[in-house]
């Protein structure tokens, strides 16, 4: 009886921090008011003609991807547009050996206007017979929530932020060298 006791005790207690942790918010990643999918966006201010920071990106993705030319599917100049289809990678790290767990996809678009550019990355789904957006991965209540969902979406955001200071550091004026006269 007193076997009985404490297991429902102990079921109760798991009942409560599961309820807990469904709640936590989903804060930690940019959701789109309006789309609800995981939205990194920013305008970034720089100097620089619009063309300028357009033929600047274009050499900041010749060096960021192994086939730029795959990756890049739209380039615009006129209206100032870069269109970039790409994916990362998620590991599973499984006592000790890092196994990929899948491949995400992901969309980057870049704008360029006078004196600033913005960035967009959004459309991230994870690479399957079906489009599955990871937003479920923030859903606790699926059933079929997996606490490695919680890793994948950190190693996302972690290789989406990479990426974007990548970007930031691409995209500054080249620093112009004044040779010594002799």
């Amino acid at each position: 009886m007193k076997i009985k006791l404490i297991f429902s005790s102990l079921f109760g207690l798991l009942f409560v921090f599961s309820a807990v942790n469904a709640q936590e918010p989903v804060s930690a990643y940019p959701v789109d008011k309006d789309t609800q999918l995981i939205t990194y966006q920013e305008v970034v201010q720089q100097a620089g003609t619009a063309d300028e920071l357009y033929i600047r990106c274009i050499e900041w993705i010749n060096t960021q991807y192994k086939n730029p030319a795959d990756a890049c599917r739209v380039r615009n100049r006129e209206s100032g547009v870069i269109e970039i289809n790409h994916r990362l990678e998620i590991l599973n790290d499984a006592e000790g050996d890092k196994l990929i767990a899948g491949i995400v996809n992901y969309v980057l678009k870049l704008e360029f206007k006078p004196g600033r550019y913005r960035y967009t990355i959004t459309d991230m789904t994870l690479r399957q017979s079906s489009r599955f957006p990871i937003e479920k991965w923030m859903d606790k209540n699926d059933s079929m929530y997996s606490p490695l969902w919680d890793t994948y979406l950190e190693q996302v955001n972690t290789q989406i932020n990479e990426l974007i200071n990548s970007l930031k550091a691409g995209m500054q004026p080249p620093v112009i060298k004044v040779e010594e006269k002799w």
